[in-house]
């Protein structure tokens, strides 16, 4: 029988060994972001081959992990699901962090989700991720200072 601290120490060497599953099995690096209280761990999709593909093909994404879009320029940059398996939300990120605008997006559609005012960052997460939390238009996401260079 575990104790209750040796259970957390247990998780948190399981929660280490998975971080590097996913990095290694997308080749991107993942940064940990939060809203608030929650936690995100996403991939970070910097190029324009890793923005093109996104999260394309994948049948599953765990509850507290995305993907985030980090663009050059700001831009009222737009998405769209073509061969996306996964329904899911997105929310378009200022320079600072600032959510903009979230739109939910449904698989496999070609319909065009875009920001509503210049961004720089998108992120995506499981359909309803942001709503679930109370994550709205003026909430800001942190952590975008740990993105790799």
């Amino acid at each position: 029988m575990l104790m209750r601290g040796a259970w957390r120490a247990v998780g948190s060497v399981v929660i280490a060994a998975v971080l590097p599953a996913v990095a290694m099995a997308s080749g991107l690096p993942v940064v940990e972001l939060s809203a608030g209280i929650h936690r995100v761990q996403a991939e970070v999709a910097a190029t324009p081959a890793a923005r093109q593909k996104g999260l394309m093909y994948r049948e599953a994404m765990a509850e507290q992990s995305g993907m985030l879009f980090v663009f050059e320029q700001t831009d009222r940059h737009c998405f769209w699901m073509k061969n996306t398996l996964l329904p899911l939300s997105i929310a378009f990120l200022d320079d600072k962090g600032g959510i903009v605008n979230i739109a939910d997006m449904q698989p496999q559609s070609e319909q065009s989700h875009c920001a509503a005012a210049p961004v720089r960052y998108a992120l995506e997460m499981n359909k309803g991720w942001f709503d679930k939390r109370g994550l709205k238009s003026g909430a800001r996401v942190v952590g975008l200072e740990r993105l790799p260079r």
